[in-house]
C-alpha cells in the first residue's frame, strides 16, 4: 500500500549556488508553510531519501536507482547543455599524462560521469581514489574531480580544466542532467502543482534572486551569468534521453 504523507513535507535541496532559483522560488511561495526545508550536499540529499529522512529531494541522477522512488516530481532539474563550469576535472597535466584521478564524493553523478567518459569517450584507464587522499602537488600526474561552488575558488589554481558536462556533449551530442527532484512516497497532487509553480517562479526571476543573495565567491553579475547560461533548468525530452543513456552506461561500468 502506498504511503501518503500527511504532515509537513520534508524537502532536501542542494546548498550549491546553482539551486538559488529553486530556493528563491520556494521562499517566495506559500508552499514554505507546508514544507521543512534542509540544504545539503547532493550525496546527503540522496541518503536522506534512501533512509526516509526526507520525502522529496534534489537527487543526483546516479542515485535514483537506489531510491524507492515514486518518480520525478518536477519539470525542472539541474542540467547543462554544454559547459557547466562547476563540474571539473582539474590538473597540472594534460589528460594524456594523467594516471590517477581523485574523486569528489559530494555527488555520485559526477563520480559516475567521469568514469563513463573515461571508459566510453576517452578510452582510458585510471587509478581512482577518494578526494580525502589528495595532497595537492604531492600526487604526481594526477587529476582531481571537483564539483559545486568550490570550483570557483579552486579551478584557477590548476593549469588544465576539463568541463565534464562539455565532454558529455562532445561524446553524445546531448545535454546532461546532474540532479532531479524525486519523491520516495506519494505526494499530494496539489503540492506537486504548487512545487512546480515555485520552481518556475524562481527560474523566471533569476535576476531578483541574485540581487538578494549574499555570497563572496563570485560577483552578482558573474552569478547571474552562470545561472542563466551555464545551468539549464528545464527537464525536456533531450535531457530525459540523456538521463536514460547515462544510467545505462553507468550500469555497465
Amino acid at each position: 500500500m502506498e504511503k501518503i504523507i500527511k504532515e509537513k513535507i520534508r524537502v532536501s535541496a542542494v546548498s550549491y549556488l546553482n539551486t538559488l532559483p529553486f530556493i528563491f522560488g520556494l521562499e517566495q511561495s506559500k508552499i514554505m508553510q507546508t514544507i521543512e526545508l534542509s540544504l545539503d550536499t547532493p550525496a546527503q540529499c540522496a541518503n536522506k531519501l534512501i533512509n526516509d529522512e526526507a520525502d522529496a529531494g534534489l537527487v543526483p541522477v546516479a542515485s535514483i536507482p537506489e531510491i524507492n522512488s515514486q518518480g520525478i516530481i518536477s519539470d525542472f532539474c539541474i542540467g547543462a547543455d554544454g559547459a557547466v563550469k562547476t563540474v571539473l576535472l582539474l590538473s597540472n597535466h594534460p589528460l594524456a599524462r594523467i594516471n590517477t584521478i581523485f574523486l569528489d564524493t559530494e555527488s555520485r553523478t559526477s563520480v559516475k560521469l567521469v568514469r563513463v567518459l573515461a571508459n566510453k569517450f576517452w578510452k582510458r584507464e585510471f587509478t581512482w581514489k577518494p578526494i580525502t587522499e589528495f595532497q595537492d602537488n604531492q600526487q604526481g600526474q594526477a587529476g582531481l574531480v571537483l564539483i559545486g561552488d568550490k570550483t570557483f575558488v579552486e579551478s584557477p589554481k590548476y593549469k588544465f580544466s576539463i568541463d565534464l558536462a562539455e565532454e558529455w556533449k562532445k561524446f553524445t551530442g546531448l545535454p546532461f542532467v546532474f540532479a532531479c527532484w524525486v519523491a520516495n512516497k506519494k505526494l499530494p497532487e496539489e503540492f506537486i502543482r504548487d512545487f512546480n509553480k515555485s520552481m518556475k517562479y524562481g527560474i523566471d526571476n533569476i535576476g531578483a534572486a541574485v540581487q538578494i543573495f549574499q555570497n563572496g565567491l563570485i560577483s552578482k553579475p558573474e552569478l547571474k551569468d552562470y545561472l542563466e547560461h551555464s545551468i539549464s533548468y528545464n527537464l525536456d525530452e533531450a535531457k530525459k534521453k540523456a538521463m536514460e543513456l547515462f544510467l545505462n552506461y553507468s550500469k555497465n561500468l
